[in-house]
């Protein structure tokens, strides 16, 4: 018996006593409530792997999945009605030849073929449905380029009034720099040279609004009859002043009826 104030000493485990004492010790752990919830979260977590030794080779890890990216919209441009179009953009150097030369026959002649393949193009666009967004961008650019030929030439040879030239000029001009920007603001990333002239990768549709429309044909049909208006009777004189003030309204009108939202529209995956 050790004395009051002294330490009782640990008397060391046999070997035999230490099974007993470690069994007693996992009974009283299955004992406790606790236990089984200890027991599955160690069992439900997962082993570290082990360190590469020096040495070992290992495979590599895998890059993280980067977010996929959004679809693209592409259409073949190489249609017939697009190539007529084409075409018809192609002629205009020579009828300003024409025109600046004083031959009116083959002016009228140039106008009559390219008002032909104007009609023919967006009646095969349709029997073959073969509509374009490019389609859409390059028949109200080949009528641009027709009347704006028209109108430096004819201003040239005194045949039109210098200020209704300089009104339809601005007009298309200023929507020229708004289709551009209208691309460049449409085509999705990355934006580069290649991917903006790119015409199988469409990114806005113009959609000329109905006055718009009505102005192309007044100014087509004002170009025309000046063209050939020195081979015609001088009566058409005052008609022919009343279709240039009908003209410089329609030209101002249509251009403000694409301020806003009107006129286009951005084209996403899947929409055409």
């Amino acid at each position: 018996m050790p004395s009051l104030g002294q330490r009782p000493q640990r008397v060391p485990l046999t070997t035999a006593a230490r099974p007993l004492v470690a069994t007693s010790a996992f009974a009283r752990l299955r004992a406790s409530p606790s236990t089984p919830l200890r027991f599955a979260r160690l069992s439900s977590t997962s082993p570290l792997p082990p360190e590469p030794t020096p040495g070992s080779t290992s495979a590599p890890i895998p890059a993280p999945p980067t977010p996929a990216q959004e679809p693209e919209l592409h259409e073949s441009p190489y249609t017939l009605p697009n190539a007529l179009t084409i075409a018809r953009i192609c002629a205009c150097p020579f009828l300003a030849y024409a025109i600046v030369q004083g031959q009116t026959e083959l002016a009228t002649g140039i106008l009559v073929v390219g008002g032909l393949s104007d009609w023919l193009d967006g009646y095969l666009a349709r029997k073959w449905n073969q509509k374009s967004v490019l389609g859409s961008i390059l028949d109200p650019m080949a009528d641009k380029t027709l009347v704006t030929t028209l109108v430096v030439t004819l201003a040239y040879k005194g045949l039109l009034p210098v200020p209704l030239a300089l009104l339809i000029f601005g007009r298309d001009f200023a929507l020229s720099m708004w289709a551009f920007y209208l691309r460049f603001a449409s085509l999705p990333k990355p934006r580069t040279l290649k991917r903006y002239f790119d015409p199988t990768m469409p990114s806005a549709e113009v959609k000329p609004t109905q006055i718009s429309k009505v102005n192309t044909a007044l100014q087509l049909l004002l170009m025309g009859v000046t063209t050939v208006s020195p081979i015609l009777s001088p009566a058409l004189g005052p008609a022919l002043q009343a279709l240039q003030w009908t003209v410089a309204g329609t030209t101002i009108w249509s251009g403000l009826s694409y301020v806003g939202k009107g006129g286009f529209r951005i084209l996403k995956p899947g929409q055409k």
